[in-house]
């Protein structure tokens, strides 16, 4: 015979009100689109490594200033006991490494090389970022004008952006910063009068990439079913342009520029490198990995730090716009 089962408490305390009452539930909160973004990226290792190492440098080129005088060393200074009268190489061993000179010294001159690393951080993401913000202002101009018009609106800007992806821009930058880069503009010195001319020719002559990719989102996103219910209430082309299709750009704007930043750091450190960039004596990466040509057999040294640096920055945005744009992508399997 079967025994009788346990059964504490009443029917009335069995009943769903009274479990739910005594159970405190959390309630349920919707998330962004940008909180699940986040939670996104945030499980990419990879690309929050690279974010870190991103944020690290921006922090170096704002404090380069502040750094170099905890540190002691300017980017400009000549330490000639450093160097060997007769060979002209630093003293000591991995190009005269000590304590006083982190990362060693120059061959010939002898300046301090961790010194003109930070300062050349700053150069150089001053460079990337305000020729990024030119590329991504006329492209996303250009993009959505042209996508959203459609027609012979279309086919111009369109034709307009093949030719210039077709232009030769690294000659032709060397041409223009070699004839324009010694005059002074306005109240600008020559050294920013330079600066200025190679924000203006790399930010100008890469908006074609940009453009043509928001040129493919406008495409899609004009034919969008919250677009025809704006234009059907009688919305105009210019609500429609900024209240409705460049809200739904930012996460290809933002992801495509991250992608851009590391090619406009290497296409000033090709120019700096060819000497049409940073003008000497300022500290630019391209520029010491230039002077190290000729030095690179005995002081491996001089070449590997700044080849070093550019590899990291290059690297580190690189894997964070990866993971930006697998973060912003809903349909992304990552």
């Amino acid at each position: 015979m079967t025994a009788p089962l346990d059964v504490q408490g009443s029917a009335t305390e069995a009943q769903p009100e009274a479990v739910l009452s005594g159970v405190q539930a959390k309630a349920i909160e919707g998330r962004s689109l940008g909180q699940i973004a986040w939670m996104r990226l945030k499980r990419d290792k990879v690309a929050m490594a690279g974010g870190v190492i991103v944020l690290v440098l921006l922090l170096v080129a704002i404090l380069a200033g502040v750094l170099t005088s905890l540190y002691g060393q300017g980017p400009k200074e000549f330490h000639s006991g450093q160097i060997d009268v007769n060979l002209g190489t630093p003293k000591g061993d991995f190009g005269g490494i000590s304590w006083t000179h982190w990362l060693g010294v120059e061959p010939i001159n002898g300046r301090d090389i961790l010194a003109r690393i930070l300062y050349g951080a700053r150069i150089s993401m001053i460079i990337a970022f305000l020729a990024t913000g030119v590329s991504v202002l006329i492209g996303v101009v250009v993009g959505v004008v042209a996508g959203y018009f459609g027609g012979v609106v279309d086919q111009f800007l369109s034709r307009l952006m093949d030719l210039l992806l077709a232009f030769p821009l690294l000659l032709f930058a060397i041409a223009l910063v070699a004839v324009l880069g010694d005059y002074k503009f306005l109240f600008l010195s020559a050294d920013t009068t330079r600066v200025f001319m190679l924000v203006v020719i790399i930010g100008f002559f890469n908006w074609p990439y940009i453009g043509r990719i928001i040129r493919g989102q406008t495409l899609s996103l004009r034919e969008k079913e919250y677009v025809e219910a704006a234009r059907s209430l009688g919305a105009g082309n210019t609500r429609i342009l900024f209240r409705e299709l460049l809200p739904n750009l930012v996460g290809p704007i933002l992801v495509y520029s991250t992608l851009i930043i590391p090619t406009n750091i290497l296409f000033e450190a090709a120019l700096s490198f060819l000497g049409v960039g940073v003008r000497i004596p300022n500290p630019s990466w391209g520029g010491m990995l230039s002077d190290a040509v000729q030095y690179y057999q005995i002081d491996p040294m001089f070449m590997f730090v700044p080849g070093l640096a550019i590899f990291v920055t290059v690297m580190a945005f690189n894997l964070f716009g990866d993971g930006l744009r697998d973060a912003l992508d809903p349909r992304s399997n990552r």
